[in-house]
């Protein structure tokens, strides 16, 4: 386990590797989310059913085309999704085509953010599109806030971290359904 440049880490997660980096609150755990075996290798780390389904973040909305579908939202909501990002806000929007099960879960949504923290833009530009982001945390025990506070079990079996510090938020960001509205975590 040791610390990741961004061109190494970039390296890490084309050869199916999970990684851990600061988020807007708390040390998220990424990888590809393409990738089946990944996905699953991130899910067995932190006990986590697939069911449950990941939450994606990117830098800009052209990475995230295929993934989810913002067009099929009322304009309004569009523009109130829009309006919130770059930024700490997670969405539920229709997933696209190239959402597979593996990160949707048991919905037909999918979770994703465009982050404003400069770290994670910097990753999701230098991989070129959206990673998968989870909290770096075995099921059931607290998410780490910085570094240190990473789990060693959890170390131990990641690929590496991308050092920096969280963006400062004292929750994790609220998660809303957008063709609702609802917050289904504040």
């Amino acid at each position: 386990m040791k610390e990741l440049t961004l061109d190494s880490a970039v390296v890490a997660l084309h050869a199916g590797g999970v990684i851990a980096y600061p988020t807007e609150a708390v040390w998220g755990l990424g990888c590809d989310p393409a990738n089946r075996a990944a996905v699953h290798t991130l899910l067995q780390l932190k006990q986590r059913p697939e069911a449950k389904g990941m939450i994606l973040v990117a830098a800009e909305l052209d990475q995230l085309q295929g993934w989810a579908v913002l067009q099929d939202l009322p304009d309004a909501r569009q523009r109130e999704v829009l309006e919130s990002w770059p930024g700490a806000n997670t969405w539920i929007l229709p997933a696209g085509p190239l959402a597979p099960p593996w990160v949707t879960g048991e919905h037909c949504g999918l979770a994703v953010r465009i982050s404003a923290h400069p770290l994670v833009v910097e990753l999701c530009r230098a991989w070129g599109g959206p990673l998968v982001s989870t909290s770096a945390n075995l099921a059931g025990e607290p998410p780490a806030r910085t570094r240190e506070e990473l789990d060693p079990r959890l170390l131990t079996l990641l690929h590496g971290w991308v050092d920096g510090r969280t963006g400062g938020l004292a929750q994790p960001t609220p998660i809303r359904d957008a063709l609702t509205g609802q917050v289904l975590r504040s």
